[in-house]
């Protein structure tokens, strides 16, 4: 007999439907599996046979022939088990074909018969819906991942037994209904825990506002990296459909994406710097997302900038740019999208204290040595450089005053100018919501939105000759004007954005000089 059972698979980021076509005829008892299949995939066979005598359910001894089309894909992961092991049920005859027409099955096989959950479950859920099936069989610890989905319905199953049981159902979990996000700020470290470095707060809910790449730099203790990893508690929320993006991208990769679906914040993701270049861009014999994949939506925290190797910034280059990693193998060509808002932070010096004098013991020969990991390039990518002092006692040892510089009152600030750019980019026709920040602002762009009155044309007129600005790097310190004016409610760019932006966009040139060129 012949049967056909719909799961889902996997090419990259995206999902879609494969069909498990199970023939069981008479002839010498065999078990084969075709489809370009990856070895795990041909694994199932094994799995499933002895899945199926743990779960008291005997087959006669007969051919069985298997073929997950279409063929001319590649097939790798273990969620193909579960709808192979309906289509020989339903191919007995113990399933009903009309049972699982529009029902999508996916899950992993134990040998006792348990049903495991896998990666990718969100995706195809989300395919299945596209597609106007109406069921999704699935691993019972999948469910909740599966719930951010809305208008199709989840049964969850643990046992293989429960199988046929589940078909027969045709109930399962009625449809979710769209859900209101908590807007609330995210729970962790607050700005209002750093004392002084309101130079640094301020860089911060620029880069917040306009999605700006930012560097730090500063001696051992002075409090980069607790400014970073309180960056998330100012950032606005996300979206639906953001939340959905990013945490289908951890499905893919197989790390947990129900916070997602609990409110929580941006995606945070702090790479050691002995990274590879696979872990850091995505990649391997199988392509999964990398680090930038994984911090697609939100931050992606580079401490110590310096002791990354250089090769491994430099394939950071092309998904600042491009806002996508595209991996290409002889098995196909991956997209993995990669729009997060690079933050570094970094010492002057191996020692950290340059150019204190007083303190730095490094040669000028050990500085340069040191700051030479980091190309131009990525440096010129940077549209902010703040500078982190150390902090002095009396700061220190100060009490929390106002609400201007703790995460409460930045947010605020971030939200209200997010929405004035929003509201911006929402009067051009021609945009069509494919610019929501300033940084993602072209020459076109900058021409409407940022236009200059006769004063501050003369001045940056000025600043471009005696600082011998590039065009991108005019071009970056005009985006970064337009967030700090939006920042102070103003509509119109003046001289003191421009020179709070100059100052912010050439900092690293007191270390470097790479900014200036």
């Amino acid at each position: 007999m012949y049967s056909t059972i719909i799961t889902g698979g996997l090419h990259g980021l995206d999902c879609y439907l494969a069909r498990v076509e199970v023939d069981c005829s008479r002839g010498l008892p065999g078990f084969e599996m075709v489809g370009l299949l990856g070895s795990e995939v041909k694994e199932a066979r094994e799995r499933i046979r002895v899945a199926l005598r743990n779960a008291e359910i005997e087959l006669p001894p007969m051919r069985i022939t298997v073929n997950i089309s279409p063929a001319s894909l590649h097939k790798a992961g273990t969620f193909y088990d579960l709808p192979v092991a309906a289509g020989i049920l339903a191919a007995q005859g113990l399933i009903l074909s009309e049972d699982v027409e529009r029902v999508m099955i996916a899950g992993e096989l134990g040998l006792n018969g348990e049903v495991r959950p896998v990666r990718g479950i969100l995706p195809m859920v989300l395919e299945a819906r596209r597609q106007g099936l109406e069921r999704c069989i699935i691993p019972e610890e999948n469910v909740e991942e599966a719930r951010m989905v809305d208008g199709i319905r989840l049964q969850g199953i643990r046992e293989l037994r429960e199988l046929a049981d589940a078909i027969r159902e045709k109930e399962g979990r009625a449809p979710n209904r769209k859900r209101k996000f908590s807007d609330q700020a995210v729970q962790g470290p607050d700005f209002g825990e750093i004392r002084g470095q309101e130079g640094a707060k301020r860089a911060a809910a620029a880069a917040a506002a306009g999605f700006h790449h930012m560097l730090m730099i500063g001696p051992p203790g002075a409090g980069k990296t607790m400014i970073a990893r309180c960056l998330p508690s100012i950032l606005p929320p996300m979206s639906e459909e953001e939340r959905l993006e990013a945490a289908s991208i951890y499905s893919v990769a197989g790390l947990p994406a129900v916070s997602f679906l609990r409110g929580g914040g941006r995606p945070f993701v702090a790479p050691h710097h002995t990274v590879t270049g696979h872990a850091l861009t995505g990649g391997g014999q199988v392509p999964k997302p990398g680090a930038v994949s994984l911090a697609h939506r939100g931050v992606l925290f580079l401490d110590e900038l310096a002791e990354f190797k250089r090769a491994t910034l430099d394939l950071l280059r092309q998904p600042l740019e491009e806002k996508q990693v595209r991996i290409i193998r002889s098995s196909g060509t991956y997209c993995y999208p990669a729009d997060f808002m690079l933050v570094a932070a970094m010492n002057p010096c191996p020692c950290g204290y340059y150019p204190d004098r007083n303190r730095c013991r490094c040669t000028p020969g050990q500085v340069a040595r040191y700051l030479s990991g980091i190309s131009g390039p990525i440096l010129d990518r940077m549209d902010l450089c703040a500078e982190v002092e150390r902090v002095e006692f009396a700061a220190l040892m100060k009490q929390e005053g106002g609400t201007e510089m703790n995460s409460a009152g930045l947010r605020t600030a971030v939200m209200e100018a997010r929405e004035r750019q929003e509201c911006r980019f929402r009067q051009d026709p021609l945009l069509r919501g494919s610019i929501r920040y300033n940084s993602q602002m072209g020459q076109r762009e900058l021409n409407r939105f940022c236009a200059l009155g006769m004063p501050e044309q003369q001045f940056l007129e000025l600043m471009f000759d005696r600082l011998e600005l590039t065009a991108r790097s005019c071009h970056r310190l005009l985006r970064v004007a337009r967030t700090l004016a939006d920042l102070d409610g103003e509509e119109r760019i003046g001289k003191v954005h421009l020179s709070e932006a100059a100052c912010l966009r050439l900092t690293a040139g007191k270390y470097t000089g790479a900014l200036q060129a």
